[in-house]
């Protein structure tokens, strides 16, 4: 039996656009982050590192690329 091709394996991590839901501020983000990350403006956690995905605490507006 002849093994068919596999297609090309997409990446399962990505950039994000999040908004801060206290002050609005946008901001990128990787989902796979490796440490914690607090907003510029008003300093509330918008991610939390897991070790391999992270937990976005923020509103998700766009995922890019």
């Amino acid at each position: 039996m002849r093994r068919e091709r596999e297609p090309i394996p997409h990446m399962k991590s990505t950039f994000l656009l999040v908004k801060c839901p206290d002050c609005g501020e946008e901001r990128i983000l990787f989902s796979n982050s490796a440490k914690d990350v607090g907003c510029q403006g008003c300093g509330k956690k918008l991610v939390e590192s897991r070790g391999g995905k992270a937990v976005i605490l923020a509103e998700i507006k766009k995922k890019l690329g």
